[in-house]
């Protein structure tokens, strides 16, 4: 958990027409609504309502880059890895990338997976849609593919004729101090990000995706999310951790182009070319020992982050914001413990280096020893993932480390985004 960042609403079954982007109105009810215009970062954003009306908010997933990097971060997830299943070869993986970029078109716009939809196909076969976010809004969905390394090569196979085109920087995480991963937990050829306002929007998405796989891959891990760890807008307030303390005060925000271009997307003149634009994508679930944080002292857990607890202010003084002063004394010792979390993963204590974080709290239920399974699935996108792995080892001392474990982990590279009609891989796989 790195402090780095250290009028009526449309429903599902509403016209696909309102994801174009530009400045002419569309017509829906009645009542004019602008249409979406991008976002300086090559997102999109949220078409706004009519004075007076209320409106979901959509993100088109067509677009130069793929919506759910640096949109407003929404209050669920639901992330899940998928492996290809053996036998499957370069035609099935693009036929998949395609359909579920259709369905994902369609999904983020507040409309069913086909024009069929949960209703109106045969009434003697599977409906192509699952039907649980019907009248429901869109509430914000976005989905976010990447791809992991054994999709490049596996075992020495290249099944999918991609190996030549693997990034020389998409390997597996190195093992880092507090490690305890799962392989159950870990790794995966696809990784979809899906986040919602509506924790049933965010399921429905993936459940569909996971259908529409069938026969060409299968879920490896999922895990669901709620409360978001970090702001990703100037506009959102900064939420507060399972630990209780405010997390992600000093992240790289969505209209900040200039920290985007420099530390999340991955430059226009990089190799390989199909991932100029893209981003990399670092996935951990971090287990928080809760009964044990829960017997420390106010004072020793404020010492153990760095910040206060209630303010979010650095211990060296200020406000939420205020630039750490790593000198400061205090009753004649350092005011930020030198091996506290935030002194740590400042990006004074490592050469500059930020990322851009969206991560999630988690409950699993209890553990057969009585334990709370409960924590963070923290998730950061940059534009290489030597940043994090710099950022990781530099938390070899953490405090924190008594009070949490890694146990999954999985890395993907995240291309650039596809145009309308075509499909999230397409500079990959032509």
């Amino acid at each position: 958990m790195a402090d780095n960042d250290a009028g009526p609403g449309i429903s599902r079954r509403a016209l696909l027409g309102a994801a174009a982007a530009g400045t002419a109105g569309l017509v829906v009810g009645g009542i004019a609504r602008p249409l979406i215009m991008p976002l300086p970062s090559g997102e999109s954003q949220a078409a706004p309502a009519a004075p007076g009306a209320t409106s979901p908010t959509v993100y088109p997933f067509f677009g130069a880059r793929q919506a759910g990097v640096t949109t407003p971060m929404q209050e669920h997830l639901q992330f899940a890895a998928f492996d290809m299943l053996d036998g499957t070869a370069r035609f099935d993986l693009k036929n998949l990338l395609r359909d579920w970029s259709d369905a994902a078109a369609r999904m983020t716009q507040g409309l069913e997976v086909t024009a069929a939809g949960a209703l109106g196909g045969d009434p003697e076969s599977p409906p192509d849609d699952t039907g649980e976010a019907l009248d429901l809004p869109t509430s914000g969905l976005t989905i976010t593919i990447g791809f992991g390394p054994r999709l490049f090569e596996n075992a020495g196979v290249d099944r999918f004729e991609i190996a030549a085109a693997r990034p020389p920087e998409l390997e597996p995480l190195p093992p880092f101090t507090a490690d305890r991963l799962q392989e159950s937990l870990s790794n995966g050829d696809l990784g979809v990000q899906v986040c919602a306002d509506d924790p049933q929007v965010a399921f429905h998405a993936i459940r569909n995706l996971a259908r529409i796989a069938i026969d060409r891959a299968s879920v490896r891990w999922s895990l669901a999310g709620f409360g978001r760890t970090s702001r990703t807008s100037a506009e959102q307030a900064t939420p507060r951790n399972l630990l209780g303390f405010k997390d992600g005060t000093a992240n790289i925000l969505g209209e900040d182009a200039a920290a985007l271009d420099e530390h999340v997307w991955v430059p226009a003149a990089a190799q390989p070319a199909w991932l100029a634009g893209g981003t990399y994508l670092v996935v951990r679930r971090i287990e928080m020992l809760i009964e044990d944080w829960d017997r420390e002292p106010l004072s020793s857990q404020q010492a153990i982050v760095g910040r206060t607890k209630g303010s979010g202010a650095p211990l060296s003084g200020g406000d939420e914001f205020a630039t750490p002063d790593f000198a400061a004394m205090a009753d004649g010792k350092d005011a930020i413990d030198p091996a506290s979390h935030l002194r740590l993963a400042h990006p004074s204590s490592n050469n500059g280096i930020r990322i851009l974080r969206r991560g999630y709290n988690y409950v699993g239920g209890i553990h057969p020893d009585g334990r709370l399974d409960a924590g963070l699935l923290f998730i950061a996108f940059q534009r290489s993932p030597a940043q994090f792995v710099a950022l990781q080892r530099a938390l070899a001392t953490d405090k924190l480390n008594d009070y949490i474990r890694h146990i999954g982990s999985a890395v993907f590279a995240v291309p650039p985004g596809a145009s309308d009609g075509g499909f999230v891989g397409e500079t990959l796989l032509g």
